[in-house]
C-alpha cells in the first residue's frame, strides 16, 4: 500500500541528527508554539497503517520521528515487530544513537519477548508473594528474579540514559519505582543489618509493575491521579468537617462512655475500697459491673434525664475503660477523628448511636442526624460530582481525540475493509457457484433469517476464521440431502418459527423458572418427584426445540446466533446432569439448571438492550477493572507481610481460646476477603483487631490506604457504568425473532379475543345502542339550539388559554398522568366543577369537548372509535376535560354563556338555578384560601395527633379521652370537605384527580377506624389509622412535586427492575441448591454456643444428648431453606446488615443434618462475592442509569429546571445564586471622620482578615490539644487562653462597630460575631455566678468555635470551598423537599411500627434506646433503617413468635396488650418495603446534587453567559465608569477587558482583537457599554442564528431596565478609526517622501540628509505596511 511521501518512514542517521541540530539552532520560539502531540502517536501505541508497511530493516532501528511535534526535540523513535512506537532521547546523558552497545540494548528493550519475560517474571513474584510456607528452591528462584530485574534496570540506563527529563529512565516515574524497590531488595538481601518490616515490604511493591507493563492499566492510573487533582479541594473540606464534628464531639461527650452501672454496697456490706472516683463504697469494677444478657461490655448510663438508667441497687459512675476495648470514645481528637470517620464512612453506626445515646441522651441523637445524614450525604455527593465532572471530561477528551483522526487514516481503513470483504465475497460467490442451482437458491431461502439479519455477527465471525473453514461449513455444515428432507424441513421451519411456538416456549421457560423457586427444606418425596419430573419434562421440551431448529436453519445458520448456542449449553448441561448426578461431588451442576432462566431474555427486548450495554461497557472499562483487581491483590499481599506473623503471634489477644478468627491476615485468602470486606464498608471491627494484634501506627495507615483508594476505584468504576447504563437506550439493537415473534402471537390472541367479546356483545348491545341513539340526537339538537357557534369554540379558547399559562410544566404531562398521582398542576391545586352528574349531562359535555377540542382530542375521539360495536362515550383527555370544567364558572359569570346542563335547566329552570347556585356557592368554599388553610392545618393536626398513641397511652387517660373526641372532629371535617367537593365539582371531576381519590380514601380510613372503636371485633381496624398521614401528600403542593417526579422517573425503570429482579432470583435459587438445610445447628443451652463437631456430628447425635431436650436441633433465623428466605437473606447482604451472621453460617456447613464446622466450607465465601459483584453492584449501576435517563428527559422538558421544585421554589433558586456570589452585599460606606477612617481601613484590609481566620484556626488547634482527665494546670492554661480569645474577638467587634456604626449589623456575618462574643462573655461570667459545676467547662470553646464558619464565607474563605458548596445550596429547595418527604414516610412507618411492634421483646437489634415503644424511639429506629443500619437486629427480634424465644402470655403493665411476640411476615414486609421506598427517595437526592454539580460544569464550558456574567461585567464597569455615564473612553478600553471574569476575560495584549470588533464610536471616542458587552458577548457564544436571537433579547432586556438611556449616533467605530489612522500615516509619509525629492536638488547636504531620512521612511513604510497587514487580517477575522 503506497503512502504519502510526507509520512514515509525515514531512518534516523548522523545527517538527521545535524539536521535536528540546525533546525534547534534556527528554531523560532513562535514558529511551532501550536504544536502539539498526536494522539495516534503516542508512545505504547501502534503505528498506523497510513504509514505503510513496515520494513525488516526498520524493526528495531533509530527512525526519524514522524510525529511533527517531536521534529526539533532531539527525540528519535524505533518500532518494534508489532509496530509499538517507542521513543529515545538522541542526545545528553546517553550514548550515540549510533552505538553498537545502546543499538544492542534497544532492540533488547523494544523486543516483545522482553516485555513477556519480565512479565512472567512479576507474576511468578506474585504467586509465590501469597505463599507462606516457601519451597526449599525459593531462594534460588528469588536471587533469579532479582537478577531479571536488575538486568532489566541496567538496559534501560544504557538505551534510555540517565537524566530525569521525557524519555529518560528517570523522567519516568515508574523506572524510579522499579529501582527504588531493586536497590531496597539488593541491601535487604546482602546487608548484614537486620532491617525495619517497611524496608521488607519494598519487595510488595513489585506487583505495581504490571502497571507499566500494560498500556491500558497505565493510561487508567493517569486518569485517576487527574481526578486525585481535582479532588483535593474535596478532601481538604472533608478533613475540614470531620475536624470540627470531632471537635464538637469532644465538647459534648468527653469521658461519658466511661459512665457504667456500678452495684451500689448494700447496708451489711462492709468492704470499702478507695480509688480515683473517690468513692468509698467501690468494688472491683470487672466483678461488679451491670451487664446484659449475652453482651460483651457493661451497660453504658448517663446522668441525664434521657440517658439510660442504671436498675435498681446500681449506681451510675465513670470508671473503667471505654467501650471496644477502648477504641470507642470521645476522650482525645484523634480518637474522635476515627469516630467521626466511622459515622461518615457509615460503619456500624448504630453501635455507637446507641452508646451515645445511652451515655449522654437521646437529645443528641440531633448530632448524629446532622452528622450521618447531612455530612456523610454531602460528602459522597461531592465526591460523587467531582468525579462524574472528570469522567465526562475524559469522555469529551476522547470524543475530540477520535474526531481528530486524520482523513487519510479513515480513508485507508475504509479501503482495507473494503478489499478484505470484496475478497471473501467473491470466495463465498465461487463456493455457492459449485452447488447446483436448486440447493443454492433453497440454502438462500433457507439462511435468509438467520444469515441477513445478522450480518455484523457474521462480519465478526468471518473476521477469524480460515478459508479452509468456510469450506467445511458449506460442505458439511449445510444440509440439503434430497427433496424429502427439504419438505421436512420447510414444514419443521413453519412450525418452530411460527409465532405461537415462541409464545409456548416462553411460558415452558416461566413454568420451569417456577419449578425452579419451589424447591425448599423439607421436602416431601411427592414433591421431590414432582419436581423431578418437571425436570425431565422440560429438558425434553428444550431438546426438542434445538433439535427442530438444527433441522430448519442448517447447523450453520443455527450456530450463527448466540442464543441458540446458549441454549445448546442448556441442553447438554441438562443431559450431562442426568448421567453425573450419582456421581459423587458432582451434585453441584444442579445449581447450574438456574441458567434456564436466562433463556427468558431471547424473548426480553430490554433484557438483550442491557446485557449489550454491559458487555460493551466492560469491555471498554476492562483496564479499570484489572486495575482494582491489582489494587485488591496488593493489598492483600502488603496485609499478609505487614500483620500476617503479628495475628499469629498475639491471637491470644483477640480470641480467648487462642484460635484465629473468621477475619485475619495470617494466609493470602483471609488476607483478600479483609480487603474486600473493607472495600464493602465494614472495617471498624477488623481495624480493632488489628490494634489489639499490632498496634496503631502500622494498622491506620495501610487501612486509610484500603478505603480512600479503593473507594476511589469503585466510585469511578460504578459512574461508569451508570454512565453507560444511562444511555442504554441509544443502542440501536433491533429486535429478534423470538420477541417480534412473541409480540405476534400475544396480538394475535387479543384479537381473537376482542373478536369473540365483540361478537357476543353485539347482539346483547344493538337494542340499547338504538335506544341511545336516539336519545342522544335529540339532546345534541336541544344543546345546539341553546349555544352558539361562538360560545361552543370557547372552550378551544380556554384550553389554549390554560395551556399558554401553564408554560412549560404543560410540557411535563404524559398520557399516564391521568391514571396517577401525577395530575396537572393547575388540575392538582383548583378541581373544577363538574357539569352534572346524570349520565345525559356527562354525555352532552362529551358530545360538545368532542367538537370543540384541540387536535389532541380528535385524535383521542378516532382511537376510541376503532370498533363498531362499541357503546363507550367518546370523550378528550382528562387534563383538557378538567381544564374546560374549571374555565365554565368563569364565563357564566362574565356572560358568555350558560352551564352545559341547558337542556336540564330548560325543562326544570327554578330548581336547575338552586341547584346551580349551591354548588357555585360550594365552589367558592372549597376554593377560598382560608378553608384550604384551614384544611391543611387540620390534616396536620389529625397526623400529629397519631404520635401520641404509644404504649402509654391508657396511662394517660385525659389525653386518651381527648385524643377519641378529636378524632370524631376530624371525621366530620374531612367528611364535610368531601361532600362539599362533591357538590362543588360533582362525582366525575373530583374522583378524575389522583390527588381527590387519595382524600377519599384517607376519608374511608378514618371512617373505619372510628367503626373499630366502636366494636370489640372490628378493633383491628383501628390499626389502619396509620394511613390518615398520606392526606399530608394531598395538601402540600411541594411534596406533590417529589411524588410526582419520583413516579415519573421509577415507573420507566419498572422493567429494568424486573431484570434486576430475575438475577436476585439466580442467586436466590442458587443459593438454596448449595445451604438449603445446611444452617441447623446443636446449641449447648447452659453456654448459648454451638457444641464442636467433635461431640456433635449431626442432628441424630444432638437429639440423643440427654440435656438437649428443650433445645434440639436448631436452624439459623435467617437461611436459604426457600426461595422467599434466600431473597431476604440476599437482601441483608446487598444492604451490608447481618451479612457477616449469614456468611459464618454458609461458611460453616457441611451438609443437611449435619453439625457445623469452623470455616468447614470455606470457599463458600466465593458466592457472597459474585453476588455483591454481579447481583448488587451491577443492577445498581443499572437501575441508577435508568432512572437519570428518566430523570433527564423529564428535566429537558420543563426547560432545564429542577424536577423537584415548584415555581415559587424557582425564584428561591435565583436569590440563593445570588446570595452564593462573592460581591452579593452591599459595601459599607467609609466614615468621614479620620480615626474612624483609619479604623475602618484596618478592619476592612485583607490582612486584618487573614488575622483573624488565623486566630479562629488557632482556637481550634487548642481544643485539639484537649483530653479526658487532663492534669488540673492544663485546665488552667485553656481557661485561660479562651479568655484571651474571648478578649480578642470582643476587640474585634468593638473596632467594627466603631468603623461601621449601625451599618455593622446590617451584614449577618456581623450579628453571628456579636452573637458569639456576648455569649462567650457570658460563658465565661456565668461559673463565678451559678458555680463551676451548673456549666460545662467546654460551652465557650464551643462557642468560640462556631466562629470557624467563617473560613466558608463566599469572598473570605478560599474560593474552592466556595465552588464545592455552590451545588449544594442551590439543590436546597429540592433536598428540603425530599427531605419532607422523607419525613412523611419515615412518619408513616413509625406509626404503623407503634401499633405492631412496640410490645416485641427487647433483644438483638431493639433495646431501651431503639424500640418502637413510642414515637420518638421508633424514628429513631426508622432513622437507622434510612441509613441501613442495624435493622437486621431488629428484624431479628420480631422474629421471635416462637413459645421458646418469646412469651405469648407475658402482662405488659398499664395495658390490656398481652405478649411480647412478633409478627415475622408483617415485619419482612415492613422492613422490605421500607428499604425500597427510602433507597428509591434517597437516590433520587443524590442525582439533585450531582446533576447540580455537572449542570454547573457544563455552564462553564459551554459558550453561553449567565446572570452572574453579566452582574459581575457591570460591578467592572463601575470601576472604569463611576458617575454611570454608560460611557468610557476608548483608550481604556484594553484596561476594562483585562479586568473581566471569565468568560468574557481577554487578556493582554488585546488591543488588536478588540480594534477587529469593530465597536461603535460616539464623540469623544467614547464608547457604550452596551456595545461593548454585546461584542464581548458574540465572541463568547458565536454567531449563529440561535445566539443572535439571544444577543438581541440581551439588547432589548437592557434598554427597557435602562428606559433613560442618552441616545447618540454613532460617527465611527473602533476599526474604522484604525483604518483613519493607518491611511494617515501611509499619506504622511508620502507627503514626507515628495518633500524630500524636492529638496534633494538644491543641495548636497540636504540630500545626505535627505539620504538619511529615506532610509528612516523606508523602515516606516515596513513598520507601516506590516500594520495595515495586520489590520486587514483583524478585519477579516
Amino acid at each position: 500500500m503506497a503512502s504519502p511521501e510526507p509520512k514515509s518512514l525515514v531512518p534516523f542517521t548522523r545527517e538527521s541528527l545535524e539536521l535536528m541540530k540546525q533546525r534547534i539552532a534556527k528554531k523560532d520560539s513562535e514558529e511551532h508554539q501550536d504544536l502539539k502531540p498526536n494522539a495516534d502517536l503516542e508512545v505504547g501505541k501502534e503505528l498506523p497503517f497510513v504509514y505503510g508497511n513496515l520494513p525488516r530493516g526498520m524493526v528495531s532501528e533509530p527512525l526519524e520521528d514522524v510525529d511533527p511535534y517531536y521534529r526539533n526535540k532531539n527525540t528519535f523513535m524505533v518500532l518494534n515487530r508489532k509496530r509499538t512506537i517507542f521513543r529515545f532521547n538522541a542526545t545528553w546523558c546517553t550514548l550515540s544513537p549510533f552505538s553498537s552497545i545502546r543499538g544492542t540494548t534497544i532492540k533488547i528493550l523494544v523486543h516483545p519477548f522482553f516485555r513477556l519475560l519480565i512479565l512472567t517474571s512479576v507474576l511468578i513474584d506474585c504467586v509465590f508473594m501469597t505463599m507462606i510456607n516457601l519451597p526449599k528452591w525459593w531462594a534460588a528462584l528469588q536471587d533469579t528474579l532479582l537478577g531479571i530485574y536488575t538486568f532489566e534496570i541496567l538496559v534501560k540506563l544504557i538505551a534510555r540514559g540517565i537524566w530525569a527529563g521525557s524519555f529518560y529512565f528517570f523522567g519516568d516515574p515508574w523506572n524510579w519505582l522499579d529501582f527504588s524497590v531493586t536497590l531496597f531488595e539488593h541491601i535487604t538481601r546482602y546487608s548484614p543489618l537486620k532491617f525495619i518490616l517497611i524496608f521488607r515490604i519494598t519487595r510488595n511493591l513489585r506487583i505495581l509493575k504490571i502497571i507499566p507493563l500494560n498500556q491500558g492499566l497505565k493510561s487508567s492510573v493517569g486518569i485517576l491521579i487527574r481526578c486525585l487533582k481535582k479532588l483535593t479541594g474535596v478532601i481538604i473540606l472533608t478533613l475540614f468537617f470531620l475536624s470540627i464534628f470531632s471537635l464538637i464531639g469532644m465538647g459534648l461527650f468527653m469521658g461519658n462512655l466511661k459512665h457504667k452501672c456500678l452495684r451500689w454496697p448494700q447496708e451489711n456490706e462492709t468492704e470499702t475500697l478507695h480509688n480515683r472516683t473517690g468513692n468509698p463504697y467501690y468494688i472491683r469494677e470487672t466483678e461488679n459491673f451491670y451487664y446484659l444478657e449475652g453482651e460483651r461490655y457493661a451497660l453504658l448510663c448517663g446522668n441525664g434525664t434521657d440517658a439510660g438508667q442504671c436498675p435498681e441497687g446500681y449506681v451510675c459512675v465513670k470508671a473503667g475503660i471505654n467501650p471496644d476495648d477502648g477504641y470507642t470514645n470521645f476522650d482525645s481528637f484523634g480518637w474522635a477523628l476515627l469516630a467521626l470517620f466511622r459515622l461518615m464512612t457509615q460503619d456500624y453506626p448504630e453501635a455507637l448511636y446507641h452508646q451515645i445515646l445511652y451515655a449522654s441522651g437521646k437529645v443528641y441523637m440531633i448530632f448524629f442526624v446532622v452528622m450521618s445524614f447531612w455530612f456523610a450525604f454531602y460528602m459522597a455527593s461531592l465526591f460523587l460530582g467531582i468525579l462524574a465532572m472528570s469522567y465526562e471530561e475524559e469522555k469529551q477528551t476522547a470524543a475530540e481525540k477520535a474526531k481528530k483522526i486524520e482523513p487519510e487514516f479513515q480513508q485507508t481503513l475504509k479501503e482495507f475493509q473494503q478489499g478484505n470483504e470484496a475478497a471473501e465475497t467473491n470466495t463465498t460467490q465461487i463456493e455457492m457457484k459449485k452447488r447446483s442451482p436448486t440447493s443454492m437458491i433453497t440454502s438462500l431461502d433457507m439462511l435468509d433469517d438467520a444469515a441477513i439479519r445478522r450480518k455484523e455477527e457474521l462480519k465478526k465471525s468471518r473476521k477469524g476464521c480460515s478459508l479452509c473453514w468456510y469450506r467445511f461449513a458449506q460442505t458439511f455444515l449445510i444440509w440439503n440431502c434430497s427433496p424429502c428432507w427439504l419438505k421436512l424441513k420447510e414444514f419443521v421451519h413453519m412450525i418452530i418459527m411460527d409465532p405461537f411456538t415462541d409464545l409456548i416456549l416462553t411460558i415452558c421457560i416461566i413454568l420451569n423458572m417456577y419449578f425452579l423457586a419451589l424447591e425448599h427444606y423439607p421436602m416431601s418425596e411427592e414433591t421431590i418427584s414432582v419436581l423431578s419430573i418437571g425436570n425431565l419434562v422440560f429438558l425434553g421440551i428444550f431438546t426438542a426445540e434445538m433439535i427442530f431448529k438444527i433441522i430448519a436453519m442448517h447447523p450453520y445458520g443455527y450456530f450463527q446466533v448466540g442464543w441458540n448456542i446458549y441454549d445448546c449449553l442448556i441442553v447438554f448441561h441438562g443431559l450431562a446432569e442426568l448421567y453425573l448426578t450419582n456421581i459423587h461431588g458432582m451434585a453441584l451442576l444442579r445449581s447450574f439448571r438456574v441458567l434456564r432462566i436466562f433463556k427468558l431474555g431471547k424473548y426480553w427486548t430490554t433484557f438483550n438492550i442491557l446485557m449489550l450495554t454491559l458487555s460493551n461497557s466492560l469491555e471498554a472499562l476492562k483496564d479499570l477493572v484489572l486495575l482494582l483487581f491489582t489494587f485488591m491483590f496488593f493489598s492483600a499481599v502488603v496485609g499478609l507481610e505487614l500483620f500476617g506473623l503479628s495475628y499469629k503471634e498475639c491471637v491470644c489477644k483477640i480470641d480467648k481460646d487462642c484460635q484465629l478468627p473468621r477475619w485475619h491476615m495470617h494466609d493470602f485468602f483471609h488476607s483478600f476477603l479483609n480487603v474486600f470486606r473493607i472495600l464493602c464498608g465494614e472495617w471498624i471491627e477488623t481495624l480493632w483487631d488489628c490494634f489489639k494484634v499490632a498496634g496503631q501506627f502500622s494498622c491506620i495507615p495501610f487501612y486509610m490506604m484500603v478505603i480512600l483508594i479503593g473507594n476511589l476505584l469503585i466510585l469511578y468504576l460504578f459512574l461508569a457504568l451508570v454512565s453507560s447504563f444511562s444511555s442504554y437506550k441509544a443502542a440501536t439493537t433491533e429486535e429478534n425473532n423470538e420477541a417480534k415473534n412473541l409480540q405476534h402471537a400475544v396480538a394475535r390472541i387479543k384479537k381473537g379475543i376482542n373478536y369473540l367479546l365483540s361478537r357476543i356483545l353485539c347482539k346483547k348491545q344493538n337494542v340499547l345502542k338504538e335506544t341511545v341513539d336516539n336519545v342522544n340526537d335529540v339532546y345534541v339538537k336541544e344543546n345546539i339550539s341553546d349555544h352558539t357557534l361562538s360560545e361552543l369554540s370557547n372552550t378551544q379558547d380556554f384550553l389554549k388559554d390554560k395551556e399558554k399559562s401553564s408554560g412549560t410544566e404543560k410540557n411535563t404531562l404524559t398520557e399516564n398522568e391521568s391514571q396517577s398521582l401525577i395530575p396537572s398542576p393547575t388540575v392538582s391545586e383548583t378541581v373544577p366543577i363538574a357539569s352534572g352528574e346524570s349520565d345525559i349531562e356527562n354525555l352532552d359535555n362529551k358530545e360538545i369537548q368532542s367538537k370543540s377540542g384541540d387536535g389532541s382530542s380528535k385524535e383521542k375521539v378516532k382511537q376510541s372509535s376503532s370498533s363498531e360495536c362499541s357503546t363507550v362515550d367518546i370523550a378528550i383527555s382528562e387534563e383538557e376535560e378538567m381544564v374546560y370544567e374549571h374555565e365554565k364558572p368563569k364565563h357564566l359569570k362574565n356572560g358568555y354563556g350558560r352551564r352545559s346542563s341547558s337542556g336540564q335547566i330548560s325543562r326544570e329552570s327554578k330548581k336547575g338555578k338552586i341547584w346551580q347556585n349551591i354548588r357555585q356557592t360550594c365552589c367558592k368554599i372549597v376554593e377560598n384560601s382560608f378553608f384550604q388553610c384551614f384544611i391543611g392545618f387540620v390534616t396536620l393536626l389529625s397526623t400529629g395527633a397519631l404520635a401520641f398513641e404509644d404504649i402509654y397511652i391508657d396511662q394517660r387517660k385525659t389525653i386518651r379521652i381527648l385524643l377519641e373526641y378529636a378524632d370524631m372532629i376530624f371525621t366530620y371535617v374531612f367528611v364535610l370537605e368531601m361532600l362539599l367537593k362533591w357538590m362543588a365539582y360533582g362525582f366525575k371531576a373530583y374522583f378524575s384527580s389522583g390527588w381527590y381519590k387519595l382524600d377519599f380514601m384517607v376519608v374511608i380510613v378514618f371512617c373505619l377506624s372510628l367503626i373499630g372503636k366502636s366494636r370489640e371485633e372490628l378493633k383491628p381496624l383501628i390499626s389502619i389509622k396509620f394511613l390518615r398521614a398520606l392526606r399530608v401528600l394531598s395538601q402540600f403542593e411541594r411534596m406533590k412535586v417529589v411524588v410526582r417526579t419520583l413516579i415519573k422517573t421509577t415507573l420507566p425503570a419498572l422493567n429494568v427492575f424486573l431484570v434486576c429482579l430475575m438475577i436476585w432470583l439466580a442467586f436466590s435459587i442458587i443459593g438454596v441448591h448449595l445451604f438449603a438445610g445446611t444452617f441447623y445447628e446443636c446449641i449447648d443451652p447452659t453456654s448459648g454456643e454451638r457444641f464442636p463437631i467433635s461431640e456433635v456430628m449431626n442432628k441424630s447425635q444432638c437429639e440423643n444428648l440427654v440435656f438437649n431436650e428443650s433445645m434440639p436441633w436448631e436452624n439459623a433465623k435467617l437461611n436459604f431453606d426457600n426461595v422467599g428466605n434466600g431473597f431476604l437473606s440476599l437482601l441483608q447482604v446487598a444492604t451490608f446488615n447481618g451479612w457477616i451472621t449469614i456468611m459464618n453460617s454458609a461458611v460453616d456447613s457441611m451438609g443437611v443434618d449435619m453439625q457445623p464446622s469452623f470455616e468447614g466450607n470455606i470457599y463458600m465465601y466465593s458466592y457472597f462475592i459474585s453476588f455483591i459483584i454481579i447481583g448488587l453492584f451491577l443492577p445498581l449501576s443499572m437501575l441508577i442509569g435508568v432512572i437519570i435517563v428518566n430523570f433527564n428527559k423529564h428535566k429537558i422538558k420543563q426547560g432545564g429546571s429542577n424536577l423537584f421544585i415548584t415555581v415559587k421554589q424557582k425564584k428561591q433558586y435565583r436569590a440563593l445564586k445570588r446570595l452564593m456570589s462573592e460581591d452579593s452585599q452591599k459595601p459599607v460606606p467609609c466614615p468621614g471622620n479620620k480615626f474612624q477612617g483609619f479604623i475602618f481601613d484596618l478592619v476592612t484590609n485583607q490582612v486584618f482578615n487573614i488575622i483573624i481566620m488565623v486566630l479562629i484556626c488557632f482556637q481550634a488547634i487548642t481544643i485539639m490539644i484537649e483530653s479526658d482527665e487532663q492534669s488540673p494546670k492544663m485546665d488552667t492554661a485553656l481557661h485561660w487562653i479562651n479568655a484571651v480569645f474571648v478578649m480578642l474577638y470582643t476587640g474585634e467587634c468593638i473596632l467594627k462597630l466603631i468603623s461601621f456604626h449601625c451599618n455593622y449589623f446590617t451584614v449577618g456575618w456581623n450579628i453571628f460575631d456579636f452573637m458569639v462574643v456576648v455569649f462567650s462573655i457570658t460563658g465565661l461570667l456565668l461559673p463565678l455566678m451559678v458555680g463551676p459545676y451548673l456549666v460545662p467547662p467546654s460551652l465557650v470553646q464551643l462557642i468560640l468555635l462556631s466562629r470557624i464558619i467563617h473560613i466558608l464565607h463566599p469572598g473570605k474563605g478560599p474560593k474552592v470551598f466556595n465552588d464545592l458548596l455552590l451545588p449544594l445550596m442551590l439543590s436546597l429547595p429540592a433536598l428540603l423537599n425530599i427531605g419532607l418527604l422523607i419525613f412523611l414516610v419515615m412518619f408513616i412507618y413509625a406509626i404503623f411500627g407503634m401499633y405492631n411492634f412496640a410490645y416485641v421483646k427487647k433483644e438483638a437489634g431493639i433495646n431501651d434506646v431503639s424500640n418502637f415503644e413510642t414515637f420518638g424511639s421508633s424514628m429513631l429506629c426508622l432513622f437507622q433503617v434510612t441509613i441501613f443500619a442495624g435493622w437486621d437486629g431488629m428484624l431479628n427480634a420480631i422474629f421471635n413468635s416462637k413459645w421458646s424465644d418469646c412469651d405469648p402470655d407475658k402482662i405488659n403493665p398499664g395495658t390490656q396488650v398481652r405478649g411480647d411476640c412478633g409478627n415475622p411476615f408483617v415485619g419482612i414486609i415492613y422492613f422490605v418495603s421500607y428499604i425500597l421506598i427510602s433507597w428509591l427517595i434517597i437516590v433520587n437526592m443524590y442525582i439533585v446534587v450531582v446533576m447540580e454539580f455537572l449542570n454547573i460544569a457544563s455552564k462553564k464550558k459551554a459558550k453561553t453567559l449567565s446572570e452572574d456574567d453579566f452582574r459581575k461585567f457591570f460591578q467592572v464597569w463601575k470601576r472604569f465608569d463611576p458617575e454611570m455615564t454608560q460611557y468610557i473612553d476608548s483608550s481604556k478600553l484594553s484596561d476594562l477587558a483585562a479586568a473581566l471574569d471569565p468568560p468574557l476575560f481577554m487578556a493582554k495584549p488585546n488591543k488588536s482583537q478588540l480594534i477587529a470588533m469593530d465597536l461603535p464610536m460616539a464623540v469623544g471616542d467614547r464608547i457604550h457599554c452596551l456595545d461593548i458587552l454585546l461584542a464581548l458577548a458574540k465572541r463568547v457564544m458565536g454567531t449563529d442564528e440561535r445566539m443572535e436571537k439571544v444577543l438581541s433579547e440581551m439588547e432589548s432586556g437592557f434598554l427597557l431596565a435602562n428606559p433613560f438611556k442618552i441616545t447618540y449616533e454613532p460617527i465611527t467605530t473602533t476599526l474604522k478609526r484604525k483604518q483613519e489612522a493607518v491611511s494617515a500615516t501611509i499619506i504622511q509619509r508620502a507627503y514626507k517622501s515628495y518633500r524630500l525629492r524636492q529638496n534633494d536638488k538644491n543641495t548636497s547636504d540636504i540630500h545626505m540628509i535627505g539620504g538619511n531620512r529615506e532610509v528612516q521612511a523606508t523602515k516606516e513604510d515596513a513598520y507601516f505596511d506590516k500594520a495595515e497587514g495586520k489590520s486587514t487580517i483583524q478585519s477579516q477575522i
